[in-house]
């Protein structure tokens, strides 16, 4: 059985909603730290105080690129990862187009996270949205995302109506080679479901709810 303190060091702990407030942020980070969870991811707007609260701490700061709907020009994506390094990012949570991947423009979409991938030295998790994809969408994506270099690919953003499911992860694990991470994300609400998604074969949670869910290995 995993321990708390292990879970907590695979836990993203998420903030991304538009009505998060300064005060929350804080919050939010000061939990991180107290628990030792594996990042914060918040928006770009967030990300400078984020990052330097976290200096002194092993959690790493994260952010959005393209978010939520992947539907930026690469230029604009690779300008805000490169403003995300700047303002102290340590990892980038990206989102495809998934428009072209539909198309079969693969192409663009391989070099659209590939743009990403090369603008910084930090590391890429590519978002596939899962819940918006053929199962076969779900292989292509994950193979474009792994001949870009990405460093993980994970399943949602949370904000297309579906979250991550246990057979995706485990999709995505067996498409990958063990060069690339899984993170498990949206809609991942209790303790349960996170063994379900490691179980599956998820590296990384991403989780707006980890103060309930870590509670819950008290109980």
């Amino acid at each position: 059985m995993i321990t708390k303190k292990e879970l907590a060091g695979k836990i993203d702990h998420t903030l991304l909603g538009p009505e998060a407030t300064l005060e929350k942020v804080k919050e939010v980070t000061q939990f991180a730290i107290e628990y030792e969870t594996a990042s914060v991811c918040v928006s770009p707007d967030r990300l400078q105080i984020v990052s330097n609260m976290l200096k002194d701490s092993s959690v790493l700061a994260c952010t959005v690129i393209g978010f939520p709907h992947g539907t930026q020009t690469t230029a604009s994506k690779v300008a805000e990862a490169e403003e995300a390094a700047e303002n102290g990012a340590d990892e980038l949570d990206m989102v495809i187009n998934v428009g072209h991947l539909k198309d079969g423009n693969n192409d663009y979409v391989k070099k659209d996270i590939q743009a990403v991938v090369q603008a910084t030295d930090k590391v890429v998790k590519v978002i596939i949205e899962t819940s918006l994809l053929t199962e076969e969408e779900k292989i292509k994506a994950c193979q474009l995302a792994e001949e870009a270099g990405a460093d993980f690919v994970k399943t949602s953003t949370g904000y297309t109506g579906g979250g991550a499911t246990a057979e995706d992860v485990k999709l995505m694990r067996e498409t990958v080679s063990d060069a690339l991470q899984v993170k498990a994300s949206g809609g991942i609400r209790s303790l349960e479901g996170c063994l379900k998604m490691l179980e599956a074969g998820a590296d990384r949670i991403g989780a707006s709810r980890s103060r309930d869910i870590l509670a819950e290995c008290d109980a």
